[in-house]
């Protein structure tokens, strides 16, 4: 009798041992959320912004990891895809952490080629996708997508900001009446170029802007001297040039090599954005450039940022170093501050109202409590608020606080140019510097 005691006693013991080993994973995964970051790490994406996104989502996950992770006690466990700069491998990455990583968030995308198919994929499945850096319109418009949120601003943004930006200095440094100013528009011809180039065209018809030309073209070309030939045939006071990355080095050479001139050259992101790498490539000749991008963080006066953010900026200007010791802040891509930025507001907004008021990091907790999002101008790092558009709106999903920045390269080192409410430089240079080898005379 008692050895039968004692044996029902260790077959006891057995099992809440048994017991209890099983529910430590189910508890520890409730403490850990997954998030599949979705970036090129490969192809001619990769150094156009895609890898500076990936290392801004990276470096504000590892911090916030240190902190004790969400909420001080979720961790968050991060699972990479690399797209490939290729719209299927894309779309094969995101199914495979969403369904075989069994990922909670999927994040990231910086190609606006890539964004439009993945985002209706992606919402079809009725999963959660928080966009980074991709800017197309068409990404969200007239789609009507509920679990899919952009804290990035839109591509219309750019063109009709950039264009702005030239019209209120038309007067005081070209000389002209905006009537007479006279634009060309050339764009790669995927969602994201073509996008950027009709909100330049809208504005610029708007203003009352002389459109001397506007021509697409493929980002892969391995030729663009036909396009220069029309662009020196047209004779522009102002390039407004939405590309990628080897289609704007191909371009610039090209350019050089056929002797255009032009009096100010605005780009739209993405390569024209990587200041280092313009520089290896055209040193001192991308003086004066323009880009357009959200601001970065490192540029913004600390002044106009609520308390505690300007330190998380410089946060990230020490992390930044361990993956590019010898680049001066000046010079660091805006996709940095992308990436950092608008992980933190998923992480630092959304999941923890998600885990408090709704329940969890499920995709309709997450999805309402970004909708409940409501952070005003100054309230993140890089200066704008965050308000989504409401199911139903035409761009349902998008920031409607976010706003691009036009940056100006004065001394080697970008600049707030405009709008004014971020300028670091009050009265910039805006032309291209007489030194230039691409300046009209």
């Amino acid at each position: 009798m008692t050895s039968l005691r004692v044996l029902l006693a260790l077959v006891l013991v057995a099992l809440v041992a048994t017991a209890t080993s099983l529910r430590q994973p189910a508890d520890a995964q409730g403490q850990t959320i997954k998030i599949g970051v979705l970036f090129d790490h490969t192809g001619p994406f990769s150094a156009a912004g895609s890898l500076n996104c990936y290392r801004g989502a990276k470096m504000i996950i590892d911090y916030i990891n240190e902190k004790g992770g969400v909420l001080g006690k979720y961790k968050i466990v991060q699972v990479d895809g690399d797209s490939q700069s290729k719209a299927e491998a894309a779309i094969n990455e995101a199914e495979r952490l969403l369904n075989v990583e069994k990922v909670d968030i999927l994040a990231g995308v910086y190609s606006s080629a890539h964004a439009v198919p993945l985002a209706e994929k992606v919402d079809k499945q009725q999963k959660f996708l928080w966009i980074t850096t991709a800017i197309a319109d068409a990404v969200l418009k007239d789609r009507n997508l509920q679990y899919t949120f952009r804290p990035q601003p839109n591509g219309s943004l750019f063109g009709e900001t950039t264009v702005q930006y030239v019209a209120a200095n038309a007067q005081s440094k070209l000389k002209k009446g905006i009537k007479d100013v006279r634009a060309a528009i050339i764009y790669e011809d995927g969602p994201y170029g073509a996008g950027v180039a009709a909100s330049n065209e809208s504005e610029a018809r708007k203003q009352g802007m002389n459109v001397v030309l506007k021509e697409g073209f493929s980002a892969q070309a391995p030729d663009l001297s036909s396009l220069v030939t029309k662009l020196r045939a047209a004779r522009p006071d102002v390039i407004f040039h939405t590309g990628y990355n080897p289609d704007i080095a191909l371009f610039l050479r090209q350019a050089k090599e056929q002797g255009l001139r032009m009096k100010i050259y605005v780009g739209h992101g993405a390569g024209h954005s990587q200041l280092a790498k313009l520089r290896e490539a055209f040193g001192n000749d991308v003086e004066g450039f323009h880009t357009t991008d959200p601001p970065a963080s490192q540029l913004i006066d600390r002044k106009k940022l609520k308390p505690g953010l300007a330190e998380l900026t410089q946060e990230m200007l020490k992390r930044y170093k361990v993956f590019e010791p010898t680049i001066p802040p000046g010079q660091i891509a805006p996709h940095v501050s992308m990436g950092f930025n608008n992980i933190w507001i998923l992480l630092n907004d959304v999941v923890p109202r998600a885990i408090q008021k709704h329940g969890g990091f499920g995709p309709e907790a997450l999805a309402t409590a970004a909708r409940e999002t409501d952070i005003p101008e100054g309230g993140t790092m890089q200066g704008y608020g965050v308000k989504f558009h409401p199911a139903g709106h035409p761009m349902a999903g998008q920031n409607m606080r976010a706003f691009a920045a036009v940056f100006q390269v004065v001394d080697g080192e970008f600049k707030h140019v405009y709008p004014p409410v971020i300028a670091s430089l009050t009265n910039p240079p805006v032309l291209l510097p007489t030194s230039s080898p691409f300046l009209s005379r």
